[in-house]
């Protein structure tokens, strides 16, 4: 095998963001971008040569072509062995069970998860470690200033390698295995859920579902699933088929982009599903829906909590559970009912890891349509669904019951997301500045009737390995628990993303029946006056409520 050393020289914006790094496709297409970004992940993860290497994506434009660099830059820095998923394809949630299954080193996910596709669109790549889950901070700063540096990739000089198909390929002495991109993921979900309980639902022909792949990485995943495994009726799938645009679609499963599916679970018609799910480009986000009914992420992750011992997966109970600062504070209620610790770390699935690793919680989730458990370390859509659908198995209850059930043991709450993208990054920081300098003088104070009982910026120490993240979204709080966080968002491509998080907690059954932006008025009136956000961009709405 003959290794080339090619010069180069660093870029400055190679800084990975929440979830690795993103930009748009012609950002990465600058000669020696994606290779120098590459070479840098290999300078800090010394401990891949002559290990085990996991590498797939979401299938979105570029996919195929970064899978065929990385594998030469591989080779190059003397990896023995790399899974490939067929045609390229690996959902996130699944690249981090082969991980774990395999006992691989680590895992190249190439997607920008939520964001448009195409050749204007969107690429990302990140890095997991060895336990399944994200690199965490201090592994992406040191790729950082490695990428701030850098003056010479290694490269194979091979022929590209097929991806159409399962078999064995070599460059030099590096394996190249093309794998079944669901098989495995598929069979921890068997043993996670009792499928033959869920396929009765089914087989009844009295229960029926829809699931969005939003023309995703979850198509073939939730076919050989949904429709082979569990026999789930005819149409269950919709937008199936992985394209690289996406089908000109957003892939972002809510309620905002999720149109089609929305429109066949929000009607009287006797033809609508009983059940509605999607997921997101990269396979780890998801929304339930009923009919005419949505699922707060949320809500979602406090049902799981409060019912996992019903599931053959978790009968032995749940030893603690986490959520991102931004995420309401149902599943605390639930926590606190069962016993058990509730963490609350910042935005990103990296946070969790210590927290599962140690033992230390069963579930985890995030307001923005994530949640997961111990038996991987990344959110997981299909899963979710899963678990939802095993539970109406259960209940025997429709989605709306089960929400209303829940509210009465532990009270409803309230909670949205008002997006405001695309924002001047300079003049959102001033944002996010001018409320930081706030948070002491701010409490005691009476807005609206609610009284400011803490206001800071909310910081985490780890409780494993006591690194510290600083700075993570301005948190007000209430007396009545109530909750106001302002974050900027680290998943965007273009500008900031300003992220105001509103909550209200209600125990009068009388009032579970709001309209959820009519019930958070008072709080969003309170938003918006303390961050002045219309009066600085000029914005009247949100881009995005949820």
């Amino acid at each position: 095998m003959k290794v080339h050393t090619i010069k180069t020289t660093p870029f400055t914006d190679q800084k990975p963001g929440t979830s690795g790094l993103r930009k748009k496709v012609t950002h990465f297409q600058q000669p020696h971008y994606l290779e120098n970004f590459v070479q840098s992940i290999f300078n800090v993860a010394t401990d891949l040569k002559d290990q085990r290497l996991i590498l797939g994506g979401d299938g979105r434009y570029y996919n195929s072509h970064a899978i065929q660099v990385i594998l030469k830059i591989a080779a190059a820095n003397g990896i023995k062995h790399v899974m490939v998923g067929e045609n390229g394809l690996l959902s996130t949630p699944a690249v981090s069970h082969l991980i774990r299954k395999y006992q691989a080193a680590g895992g190249i996910i190439l997607s920008a998860s939520h964001n448009p596709g195409g050749p204007e669109g969107d690429f990302g790549i990140k890095f997991n470690i060895a336990n399944g889950g994200p690199a965490p901070t201090t592994f992406t700063d040191t790729v950082y200033e490695k990428s701030k540096n850098i003056k010479e990739y290694l490269i194979a000089d091979a022929e590209d390698i097929s991806l159409n198909q399962q078999d064995n390929y070599y460059i030099g002495g590096m394996q190249i295995t093309v794998i079944n991109s669901v098989t495995d993921y598929a069979d921890l979900m068997e043993q996670l859920f009792d499928f033959p309980k869920i396929k009765s639902l089914f087989t009844s022909g009295l229960f029926s579902i829809c699931f969005d792949a939003m023309h995703a990485v979850t198509g073939p995943y939730a076919k050989e699933i949904f429709s082979k495994r569990l026999c789930a009726n005819v149409g269950a799938v919709i937008n199936g088929t992985p394209l690289e645009d996406f089908g000109g679609g957003h892939p972002d499963p809510n309620l905002a982009h999720a149109t089609e599916l929305v429109a066949k679970l929000n009607t009287s018609a006797n033809t609508a599903p009983d059940f509605g799910a999607a997921s997101d480009g990269d396979g780890d986000r998801n929304m339930i829906i009923g009919q005419n009914f949505f699922v707060n992420p949320s809500d979602s992750l406090a049902i799981m909590a409060a019912n996992a011992h019903l599931l053959p997966g978790y009968k032995q109970g749940v030893c603690g559970v986490a959520r991102s600062l931004p995420t309401s504070r149902a599943v605390d209620k639930v926590a606190e009912s069962m016993g058990i610790d509730c963490y609350e770390t910042p935005t990103g699935w990296k946070y969790f890891g210590n927290l599962l690793d140690d033992k230390r919680i069963t579930l985890c989730g995030e307001e923005s349509f994530g949640s997961g458990s111990d038996h991987i370390r990344e959110k997981d859509g299909i899963w979710a669904v899963l678990f939802w659908l095993n539970l109406i198995a259960i209940k025997q209850q429709s989605v709306e019951k089960i929400l209303h059930a829940h509210w009465l043991r532990f009270g409803r709450h309230y909670y949205t997301r008002h997006d405001y993208e695309a924002l001047d990054s300079t003049l959102a920081n001033e944002l996010i500045q001018n409320l930081r300098a706030q948070t002491t003088s701010l409490t005691g104070n009476n807005y609206n009737d609610y009284k400011v009982v803490l206001c800071d910026d909310f910081s985490y120490v780890d409780p494993v390995d006591g690194s510290i993240a600083k700075n993570q979204g301005i948190r007000i709080l209430f007396a009545d628990d109530s909750r106001i966080v302002f974050r900027l968002s680290g998943t965007g491509t273009e500008g900031a993303t300003l992220r105001v998080y509103i909550e209200r907690y209600i125990t009068d059954p009388s009032q579970f029946d709001l309209t959820t932006q009519e019930a958070l008025a008072p709080l969003i009136d309170i938003a918006n006056r303390l961050s002045e956000v219309q009066k600085r961009f000029k914005r009247e709405t949100p881009n995005v409520i949820t």
